[in-house]
Order: structure tokens, then sequence, then C-alpha cells
């Protein structure tokens, strides 16, 4: 698109949307007629130039909500009720849900930690714009290489840094890598060292609940393993990941079965963290959210009804299961 157009469609959808002039006041205004005035309307949503958010009035399951901190002994949880949406329609007020908790949370001096993931991406998009200077986003672990590079460390974090006026800081590495001493040489280097000294001053992080259902699973998006390693991942009882770290149902950390090295923060360090939000929803993430809240490696959770009905669920059958 040529500068001269795009200006013409932005002219057009600042009369409309910002002035509130009807389409015929515009047709008079700019001199062309109402259907091209029309037609100009629908180019500017088309190549971007408009973006239209419905807010949504964001209801909660208190009750639900207090019984999930009772029973896995959280700092907090939040429950969007969800009743008639579609998965998308879910995911996006459950990053709006995912927003308002960290706005009650951040102050200037505060260090944020962040992961990857859809969940963390439409929580930055819901972020109202901010400013904190001295605030920092930490990336906690090193990229996964997706296709949709928004939706990868680096680009999370700079999200989340741009709606907060803050700083932000990235981990420029694979988050798996072949070679042990490439990885070991990497956690002394000092760019890297700067980073991860950071990830052990964290007020605060943010996490993905990782999948292993294969149409859902990030490893398996970014081609790190195939739909049918993930079944046979699901048959070794593994569900899940919370910051590269394979956990299973009953909340185990598991041996990485994809050959690699993880670079990033370990599961230790994640545990000293005072809040640590895992964003996840969806009924097939049930099992691995199950998962996060029993390793302990997430202690906030903020998720919708569906998958906080159907973990209880599961958790009562993992509990009269015999250990793995």
């Amino acid at each position: 698109m040529d500068d001269e157009t795009h200006d013409l469609l932005a002219t057009v959808a600042s009369l409309y949307y910002e002035e509130n002039l009807t389409q015929d006041l515009i047709s008079e205004r700019l001199g062309y007629s109402r259907s091209y005035i029309s037609r100009l309307l629908t180019e500017a949503r088309k190549e971007g130039i408009v973006e239209i958010h419905i807010n949504h009035r964001l209801q909660r399951d208190k009750p639900l909500e207090e019984r999930l901190k009772q029973q896995f002994q959280l700092k907090d949880v939040r429950i969007l009720r969800t009743p008639g949406t579609t998965y998308a329609q879910m995911l996006h007020r459950l990053g709006a849900l995912g927003a308002s908790f960290l706005e009650e949370k951040l102050s200037d001096d505060t260090v944020l930690g962040v992961s990857w993931g859809t969940a963390l991406y439409e929580v930055a998009l819901a972020l109202h714009e901010q400013r904190y200077p001295n605030l920092k986003v930490v990336q906690l672990l090193g990229t996964i290489g997706t296709i949709e590079p928004h939706l990868d460390g680096p680009g999370i974090v700079r999200s989340f840094a741009r709606s907060l006026g803050a700083q932000y800081f990235t981990l420029p590495a694979p988050w798996l890598l072949d070679n042990r001493m490439v990885r070991d040489a990497l956690y002394s280097d000092s760019h890297m060292r700067q980073v991860l000294d950071l990830t052990d001053m964290l007020d605060l992080a943010y996490v993905g609940i990782g999948t292993i259902v294969p149409q859902y699973s990030s490893l398996v998006q970014a081609g790190f393993i195939t739909p049918d390693d993930a079944v046979r991942l699901q048959e070794t009882f593994i569900v899940g990941d919370v910051c590269g770290q394979l956990i299973d149902i009953q909340g185990n950390l598991r041996e990485n079965p994809i050959p690699g090295y993880v670079f990033g923060i370990k599961a230790e360090n994640l545990r000293k963290v005072p809040l640590v939000v895992g964003v996840a929803g969806g009924r097939l993430k049930a099992p691995a959210i199950l998962g996060a809240l029993n390793s302990r490696l997430v202690n906030v959770l903020i998720t919708d009804e569906e998958a906080a009905n159907h973990l209880l669920l599961l958790n009562e059958a993992v509990e009269t299961a015999p250990r793995v």
C-alpha cells in the first residue's frame, strides 16, 4: 500500500470512528461517493489501520476460586466464567483477566519475568498503556523459534515492556541446545548472566502452561517434536511443561526425552519467586494445569471455569491413584 492510500484510509477512519461523522457527511466533506467511503472503511479494518476492541465485563466464579485456592494452597486464583464462548473468545478474555491481576501488583521497581505462549500474548495485548521506567521485564528462557515470533519469548517480553513503558531484557539463544558444553558456556556469558541474574530478583513471573496435546502443543507447532512424539510423551504420563520443565499430572519433574539441554530459569529458582502466575484455559489444558499446580512451579492460577472444573475431577482421580 502506498503512502497516499494509507493516509486516505486513516483520514476516513478518523472521521468516522473518532469524530463520529456519518458516511454521508464524510462523503460530502471529501467529495467521494457514500459507497466508496464504505469500501474505504472496510479496507481500513482489513489493513489493520482500524482495530476494534470490545471490552466485555469479566465475570468470575468466586466460589470456585476459593475452592481451588484452598485445595491447592495457592496464593491467589482468578477464574473466568465463560458461558457460550468459543476457545478464541475465552483466551482473549483470559488475557484481560491476567492483565487486570498484573496491573494490581505492579510498581515502578518491579522485576517481572515472562515466558512464552498464546495466553501471555493475550495478556500483553490487554494491558493498558502505562509508564514504569524502572520496571524490568525479563525473558525467563531461551527462544522456541516459532514461526509466530510475537508468541515467542523475545516478542512477548517486548510487548509487555511496550505496554508498561518499561525496560526489557531478552535471552538471545535457543531454549533447547544440542550441546551441553555450549549451554553451560551460555550460562557463563556476561550478557546472558546479566539477564539470568535478574531472574534471581523476580517479584513475580507470568508463565504459560504448555500442554502435550498435539494440536495445542507449542513444542509440536515449533517443530521440536512430531505429533506422534507428543502421543508417546502422553503414554509416559507427561502432561505438559512450565518454562520448559516437563511435568506429569502428579507434579513430578520428568526427564526431557527430547535430545538437548534447556537454557533458562531452573525449577528450583522459579519456586523461589514470590508470585508465579500461570495463565492457561480450556478443558484440554486441565491435565497440564493440574500438573503445574502439583509441581509447585505455579502459585497463582488464572484460568476459566471449564478448565477449573475438569482439573478438580482429574485431581480426585489422581489422589486415589498410585504415585508414578
